[in-house]
Parts: structure tokens; C-alpha cells; sequence
């Protein structure tokens, strides 16, 4: 981990650990177009549900771990496994979801293709002022729900759609305030 930049404006929902600073400051709202990454993160976020982000991202290398090499036999083990996030339709529901990706995969290419449809294939720029003006859900998150629940894929409602689409920054959510609002937007610009 390395050292977050001091003295600059973030989004406030990163408050001071050092670990949400850092994902903040080289994650969030980066856009990714890596399948395995992208399937990674939609994991965690809804192993995330009814949990805080900071907890789950505390546990990211224990799932990277723990799902390495899972097979149908694996499931008591991860129950046991205080590394992750035990409870069972979370764990079922990530192998569950790695099938239909990989089905989806195969029909468009990559994964990343077919998410990122669900944004117009380039990431849209909000210019939120407050983090109460940020939605939980859109009408492009619900879109997103509903195509893959379609396909097979479970614990992906709407709000986890919408955490997703801004943690892989097919949406720039950072507030306009954040040093980091002006480089994903320009990141993103480059694309």
C-alpha cells in the first residue's frame, strides 16, 4: 500500500483509513475494461450488501485467495473461512455468476463488452456538488440488473449494479470538489 496524497480534497466518503483513502485515490472510478477485474468487483459488491465497503475491501485478498481454484466442494470450506464474507448464497452466488459470465464471454467477446454497452461503451460524467445528490440506482444501473439477472446472475439488484458502474468508473461519481473528478474525466477522455 502506498502512501495516499495529503492535503487535497476527496470524496468524503473515504474518510481517513488508509486503506479507503488508497482505493479512493487509485481505484474508484478508474475505468476498467480488464473481464477479470470487472468480474472481481462485481463479486465484492454484492458480497458487500448490508455490509460496509471498508469491510469487504479489507477481505479483497482473502477472496482472491479463496476463490482461486473453487470448485462445488469448496463451499463448507469458504463457510468457515473468516477471511471472506460467509454467508452461503454469497458464496454460491459467486460461482453461480462466474458461469454466466464466462457464457457471457463467449457470446460477446469479453465481458467488458457487454457491460460496458450498458453505458454507451464510454463512462458518463456526473458533476454531483454533495453526496446527497449522488442516487443509489439510475435507470442505466436498473438496465444492467435486469440484463443480468437474464442471464443467470443473482445478488445484483439495482444499487449493486449502480456501486459497480462507479467503482469500475463506467460513471464518474467522484464529487466535482475531488482532486479526483478532473482526472478520471480526462483519463476517461483519452479512451
Amino acid at each position: 500500500m502506498t502512501a495516499p496524497i495529503m492535503d487535497v480534497n476527496r470524496c468524503p466518503w473515504c474518510g481517513s483509513d488508509p486503506l479507503y483513502v488508497e482505493y479512493h485515490d487509485k481505484e474508484w472510478g478508474l475505468p476498467v475494461y480488464d473481464d477479470r477485474q470487472l468480474f472481481e468487483m462485481l463479486v465484492l459488491e454484492g458480497a458487500q450488501a448490508g455490509l460496509s465497503w471498508l469491510t469487504v475491501l479489507r477481505k479483497r485478498e482473502n477472496y482472491r485467495c479463496a476463490f482461486a481454484a473453487y470448485t462445488d466442494e469448496d463451499c463448507r470450506r469458504l463457510l468457515a473461512d473468516p477471511g471472506i464474507i460467509r454467508n452461503r448464497l454469497k458464496i454460491e452466488s459467486a460461482r453461480k455468476n462466474a458461469r454466466a459470465a464466462l457464457l457471457i464471454q463467449k457470446e460477446f467477446g469479453s465481458f467488458a463488452s457487454f457491460l460496458w454497452q450498458h453505458a454507451g461503451q464510454i463512462p458518463l460524467h456526473n458533476n454531483w456538488q454533495t453526496l446527497a445528490e449522488v442516487p443509489a440506482r439510475t435507470e442505466q444501473s436498473d438496465t444492467l440488473s435486469r440484463a443480468l439477472k437474464k442471464r443467470g446472475f443473482n445478488f445484483i439488484g439495482s444499487t449493486i449494479c449502480y456501486a459497480f458502474m462507479q467503482s469500475v468508473g463506467m460513471v464518474n461519481d467522484h464529487l466535482v470538489s475531488c482532486y479526483r473528478h478532473a482526472e478520471i474525466s480526462s483519463i476517461a477522455a483519452r479512451r
